[in-house]
């Protein structure tokens, strides 16, 4: 699964899980002072994990009472140590809770606030005092300091229904399904909350900084409940998490960047306050409290941790404004704490991240799935002497059974043991998995999100989004396709497809296979041959595969006509390897005959040796060199599904054209590059940059030539030139450059009643450069009709409006593009609209 197909997922899965979707427990006890054991009054107490106080007591006796499990309490009073304890059935009544004075520290002569301060300027403010000290302090992440490390990693992902209520429970669709509620949880804050699914994982962490830096991450385990073989929702879960340090500028939640708190820029963002001193961990620290100084943009608020000797970060909370402006978001929350080993470097030791998601309303009342993620770090050792062997891919742990642990081997390996409800998720899914009608609604879901429906074993019927297009050759067309499908991790795959087309009357197909030998560094074969009509010039670094999208179905609406579409006979062969993570070598054979799909209306008649052609016949070989660095995937089949990053793309082509193979007419060299790569710029928003340049070293017909490329639909297409016609620049040589920025609804956000859309703005330019040598030109039939953008840089500029919508549906987009120059060429669009689904964050 891509990123963009993850997108999909998120957003149908969401909408499937908020739609489908007691015990009693009590404490009591005293509360006293630890020195004169006297009884302690006006303590709030805090219910398990919760940030909102379910009691403040009037006396020195406490008693509180959920529906939920209760397996931790915690205490807080000012001027005395946060305290807690833990609740099992056999301690939860007649509980002595002793609470210990703090001792108040300071900082020269910093006077501590309560309540929010104006300071004239920051330097007045004695919280800037103390960050300042951590900036000169910055510490760095421990890991780098050592020569070798090792760790473990336990995380674990949970999704709960919330704000569930009797109406709801009570709806037809859950007939036979209404013991689910069995397992609902009424939390403390009086909501109902229905545990779905539950993922635990543990890893094992390897890493050498001298005399080379290596690392290893090695899944040893991992238990979901009751989707070991749904890679939809795993990987869903999975990829709404990014790893962060609070120390850097920007923090990456959703591939979007919030400013941090101790980022050195803190203070153009966030208003600080010094409210005390409190112990953690038995370290005394400064509690600070930070805000966003405007509400409107993506930032968050909390508490920093500051240790009083060190200034070290020991924990934070983070949590985000009421207004926050991101898709099927509505609330974001995550807690953190570190070691602190030494006055350079920090220690990962507890993350815990709370997302409330909703694909409908902002509302707190909302249905919504809270989806909690808790990361322990563990058992960190350092300078031990690791094998090489540490880091080499085994075939065993690309075995699917590789992470098959029992019962015995979780007890002993989690942190912490689960809670009832936790418990309750496993046995909740697998009784589920044994009801019809939650396998149907559980299948329209994967068919929505997968794109792809399941007919019987191993066959998937799709993709479901392909079966309609239109164009001018072929009229309505339509388009059904198969492909084998048995597990997530298939070791071979076989696709195939037939189309029509209702004005030409042809009929066109496509079918490919392939087969993996080595899971580990994913040696694989494959073949394929099709048959269609094809939008040739949308792309320049083409992808290989022989069912790769086609652009002759895809555009419905249009500016102007476009006959310029090529009938391609195509037979490939190709097998690729990775000798390094995320470095791929692939060798394509291809052989092909293009020939116009509309000679009327769009000639690739050229001269050969003084012969008039209308058909190029082509064989050749690619070789491609593709890297992605820091790319983290899941599965190890064929097919594999990528979790979201920044990672960038960077691709090396060498294609070399044979004459005289199965009667090819071209010996040719061509070369290509490609970058691309996502930009953080604080909370500036994100700069999406690609740049792709190549070089045609011998003399082609327009059907092998590089199309700079168009796009004359009315949607926005990635990496296309929205104002220009198909087939408009031809080079032999070429370079282009694309530069998006998407600002977030940073500016938007300052103007009145404009903000309360939450709409966000976008701004991009666009630039190509090539030449295109007399005679490539003069082999065409049509000549004078090509050329290449060698007076001067062509470039398109434009502004666009995002997260258009309603609640936290805000998936439409809409870019206004200008055209920049060679404005006198017959038949140009200087302005143009275009449209499009975003299904982002």
């Amino acid at each position: 699964m891509s990123t963009n197909q993850f997108k999909y997922g998120f957003l149908y899965i969401s909408l499937f899980i908020t739609s489908f979707f007691h015990a009693q427990n009590s404490a009591n006890g005293k509360i006293v002072d630890a020195k004169t054991k006297k009884e302690v009054s006006a303590v709030e107490v805090f219910i398990n994990d919760s940030n909102t106080p379910v009691l403040t007591t009037t006396s020195g006796s406490f008693s509180v009472q959920s529906d939920s499990i209760i397996y931790k309490l915690k205490f807080q009073k000012k001027n005395y140590a946060l305290e807690s304890v833990e609740i099992t059935t056999e301690k939860n009544s007649n509980i002595i809770i002793q609470l210990s004075s703090e001792k108040v520290s300071s900082i020269e002569e910093v006077v501590i606030h309560n309540e929010k301060s104006k300071f004239k300027n920051k330097k007045e403010n004695p919280a800037y005092r103390i960050m300042q000290e951590v900036w000169k302090r910055k510490r760095n992440n421990g890991l780098d300091k050592f020569d070798t490390y090792t760790y473990k990693e336990y995380e674990k992902i949970q999704f709960d229904a919330n704000n569930l209520d009797s109406a709801f429970m009570h709806r037809k669709i859950f007939n036979k399904l209404d013991f689910i509620f069995d397992y609902a949880d009424s939390t403390a804050r009086g909501k109902m909350a229905l545990p779905i699914f539950l993922n635990e994982s543990i890893y094992n962490h390897f890493g050498e900084n001298k005399p080379n830096k290596k690392t290893k991450k090695l899944l040893v385990a991992q238990k979901t409940s009751g989707f070991q073989d749904n890679q939809v929702i795993a990987i869903t879960a999975k990829n709404l998490y990014r790893d962060i340090n609070i120390y850097d500028n920007t923090l990456n939640y959703f591939d979007i960047g919030f400013p941090s708190p101790v980022g050195t820029d803190g203070f153009s963002t966030y208003d600080y306050n010094l409210t005390d001193t409190v112990s953690i961990r038995g370290e005394q620290a400064y509690k600070i409290r930070y805000q966003p100084k405007r509400t409107e943009v993506l930032a968050f608020q909390g508490y920093l941790y500051i240790d009083t000797d060190s200034y070290a970060v020991l924990e934070a909370t983070l949590k985000s404004t009421n207004k926050i402006n991101v898709n099927f978001i509505n609330a974001i929350s995550t807690e953190l704490e570190y070691d602190n080993p030494d006055d350079e470097t920090f220690l990962p030791k507890k993350y815990v991240t709370e997302i409330e998601m909703t694909p409908f309303s902002k509302k707190k009342t909302a249905k919504s799935i809270i989806a909690k993620r808790s990361v322990d770090y563990s058992e960190y050792d350092f300078n031990k002497p690791l094998a090489d062997t540490v880091f080499t891919r085994k075939k065993e742990e690309y075995d699917d059974r590789f992470v098959d642990k029992d019962d015995a081997f979780w007890v002993n390996a989690r942190p912490d043991s689960l809670s009832k409800e936790e418990k309750g998720v496993y046995e909740m899914l697998d009784r589920l998995q044994q009801t019809p009608k939650f396998n149907r609604i559980l299948k329209l879901t994967e068919t929505l999100a997968s794109r792809y429906y399941n007919v019987t074993k191993g066959v998937d019927l799709g993709p479901i989004t392909s079966i309609y297009g239109k164009n001018e050759v072929e009229g309505d067309r339509i388009r059904l396709g198969a492909r084998t499908y048995f597990t997530q991790n298939d070791p071979w795959r076989i696709e195939f497809y037939n189309a029509y087309g209702f004005k030409d009357q042809q009929f066109k197909y496509g079918v490919e296979g392939r087969y993996m030998f080595n899971r580990v560094n994913r040696f694989m074969i494959g073949a394929g041959t099709k048959r269609d009509i094809t939008q040739l010039g949308v792309q320049l670094t083409t992808e290989d595969g022989i069912l790769s999208r086609s652009f002759a179905s895809s555009t419905v609406f249009a500016r102007g006509e476009n006959a310029s579409l090529s009938s391609v006979n195509q037979t490939s062969f190709f097998t690729s390897i990775e000798p390094w993570k995320n470095f791929q070598v692939r060798v394509d054979g291809t052989m092909q005959s293009i020939k116009s799909a509309n000679p009327s209306g769009f000639s690739l008649m050229y001269f050969r040796n003084g012969d008039l052609r209308k058909t190029t016949n082509d064989s050749h070989v690619t070789i491609s060199l593709i890297a992605r660095p820091g790319a983290t995937f899941s599965q190890t089949g064929v097919d594999r599904y990528e979790h979201g990053t920044l990672a960038p793309t960077i691709v090396l082509k060498y294609t070399r054209g044979i004459e005289g193979l199965f009667n090819a007419d071209f010996n040719y060299n061509k070369l290509q590059f490609m970058f691309y790569k996502p930009i953080l710029l604080g909370s500036w928003g994100k700069t999406l940059l690609n740049f792709e340049a190549g070089k045609n070293f011998d003399t082609v017909p327009l059907a092998l030539q590089n199309i700079i490329p168009g796009n004359q639909s009315y949607g926005i297409v990635p990496n296309t030139f929205a104002q220009l016609n198909y087939y408009e620049f031809v080079a032999d040589t070429y370079s282009t450059l694309h530069i998006e920025h998407h600002f977030n609804g940073k500016i938007l956000s300052y103007i009145p009643l404009i903000k309360k859309l939450k709409l966000r703005e976008v701004a991009f330019i666009r630039g190509a450069y090539g030449s295109l040598s007399d005679a490539s030109k003069n082999i065409n039939v049509d000549n004078l009709k090509y050329s290449a953008p060698d007076q001067q840089v062509y470039y398109e500029y434009g502004f666009g409006i995002e997260n258009i919508g309603f609640g936290n549906i805000r998936i439409f987009r809409v870019d206004f593009n200008w055209r920049g120059n060679y404005l006198d060429r017959p038949d140009v669009s200087k302005f143009g609209i275009k449209a499009g689904f975003q299904f982002g964050f």
